[in-house]
């Protein structure tokens, strides 16, 4: 059968499949925040609501059993930080908050809500999610006070690393920063979490190995379009960005951004192609079962983000299980998560920004980020003497230890990789284990690229591939199937015909 007629009949399944999807998006409040007391709080004309949106299993909840013990302190989550916040916010400013708190599992389905009428005054979307907002003009800005270091209280100004600060000050979208419409909250990149036993480096530090038929069905991925795609212009584009005159080009960073973000026809049709010969090598599509699979033995290799590689690594350590993470040579895509208030939800209230801004501030306080960082295992933006007592607590080397090695993470905490105050000692293995996912080094920064947000006809061509991958794979049709469904359509054109004459008739 021809290319013509399989993507035509492709768009008719496609109508077919999208006509019997309805989508129920629903808020979850995690707090119970119905209780009496709040209900009591509520009431109060002077309470402030402040509406936040964030990731699922993506904060502090307190409760917690064992206390970190640093050289600067003690740090224990008691409370869920939200209520730690509501209780530092009445001290700090004599004001009342109660803090509505619902979750959301992806970036499109954030977008969706909003475009539904759902309102929120503070939620945490990723970066190309931010981009897209501040380009269609959701956001509102962040007030000058909130920038001022000689404020106690600004703890994210204060205390936001310098690679975050110079990272979200130099991007831009018409003309404006990100900076003054987000501040980060947690950060990363993705990579491929594997076990040794079964997988060498050298096979896991590549994007093909997602299609590499040795670990057939024993490998994840992820079951959203923007990962899925960046993993697979890695593993096409592969001889190109690994070739000398690409990695030594002056432009490198600008053109690796460019590659990673190629939505040209001919690539999506090639990111197509790759995708469902993965779907039939991939053990799945997921979005979360990835670390249980991995932790149990399931499968032998996963891709994914930072944060949940060192979740599944310290999970399965438990169980005297090691597995290492790789980050591909071709390229590694550097995501951000920031808070950002929006237009509809702040509707010029003074007090309601204050609260949003107060919130971020209250998260990043480092004995908070700290806390955030111990719940989730991600890695937060902000620097400073108490994060890096804790990644030493984390990660350091014992006194007289074997097999170390020195990991600079200058970079990070002050902006010099040289800087002989953060060059951490740690045991050999951390180099490719939680710490190297944890914090990256700048030579995985280096080979870095930022997902970009898509115009409306981008969208809707990555959009159209998702579909034809998710649902179906075309080219493992076989040709029975395509002369079985040409009949039953044309009977069905056969039926139509009939039943209309018929109808002519009785009328006669």
């Amino acid at each position: 059968m021809s290319k013509r007629y399989k993507r035509l009949l492709s768009v008719i399944i496609s109508i077919v499949l999208l006509a019997g999807i309805a989508t129920a998006v629903g808020a979850v409040d995690i707090f119970s925040l119905k209780n009496s007391e709040q209900a009591a709080m509520a009431s109060d004309s002077d309470t402030i609501i402040l509406r936040v949106c964030n990731w699922e299993e993506y904060i502090d909840t307190g409760d917690w059993d064992e206390a970190i013990e640093l050289d600067s302190g003690e740090i224990k989550g008691e409370n869920s930080i939200v209520k730690d916040f509501e209780d530092w916010y009445y001290q700090i400013y004599g004001k009342k908050v109660v803090v509505e708190y619902s979750t959301v599992g992806t970036n499109e389905e954030l977008y969706n809500m909003l475009t539904l009428g759902d309102e929120y005054d503070l939620i945490c979307p990723s970066e190309y999610m931010i981009m897209k907002l501040m380009a269609e003009g959701w956001l509102e800005p962040f007030s000058e006070q909130f920038f001022d270091k000689n404020v106690t209280e600004n703890y994210y100004t204060r205390g936001v690393s310098p690679f975050i600060r110079s990272t979200f000050d130099e991007n831009t979208i018409n003309g404006e920063a990100w900076s003054r419409y987000a501040a980060g909250y947690m950060w990363g990149i993705t990579g491929i979490v594997y076990n040794p036993e079964e997988v060498t480096e050298e096979e896991a530090s590549t994007w093909k190995i997602i299609s590499n038929d040795k670990f057939k069905r024993q490998i994840t991925i992820k079951d959203n379009v923007r990962d899925s795609m960046f993993a697979a212009v890695g593993a096409i584009k592969s001889d190109k960005l690994l070739s000398s005159s690409f990695l030594n080009a002056a432009d490198y960073k600008e053109r690796l951004s460019a590659e990673m973000n190629d939505t040209s026809e001919e690539t999506i049709e090639q990111i197509q192609e790759y995708l469902q010969a993965v779907k039939d090598n991939a053990y799945s599509f997921e979005t979360d079962s990835a670390k249980a699979d991995m932790i149990t033995g399931k499968v032998v290799a996963g891709y994914q983000w930072s944060g949940d590689a060192v979740y599944t690594m310290d999970q399965a350590e438990k169980d005297d299980f090691y597995l290492d993470f790789a980050v591909p040579r071709e390229s590694t895509n550097l995501y951000f998560d920031g808070w950002c208030m929006l237009k509809n939800g702040i509707k010029d209230s003074a007090e309601k920004k204050q609260a949003a801004e107060g919130f971020i501030n209250f998260l990043s306080k480092p004995e908070n980020a700290v806390r955030n960082m111990d719940y989730i295992g991600y890695t937060s933006v902000i620097s400073g003497g108490v994060v890096y007592d804790y990644i030493k607590w984390n990660y350091g080397a014992e006194d007289g230890g074997e097999d170390t090695v020195t990991y600079p993470l200058g970079y990070f905490f002050s902006g010099d990789t040289e800087d002989k105050k953060y060059m951490l000692t740690v045991p050999a293995e951390q180099t490719h284990r939680q710490l190297s996912a944890q914090y990256p080094t700048e030579e995985m920064i280096e080979r870095s690229a930022v997902m970009s947000y898509f115009d409306t006809e981008e969208n809707a061509r990555i959009n159209q591939m998702w579909i034809n991958v998710r649902c179906y794979n075309i080219e493992n049709v076989p040709v029975w199937a395509w002369i079985v469904t040409g009949l039953v359509i044309a009977g069905l054109i056969v039926l139509a015909v009939r039943k209309h004459f018929k109808k002519k008739v009785y009328i006669k």
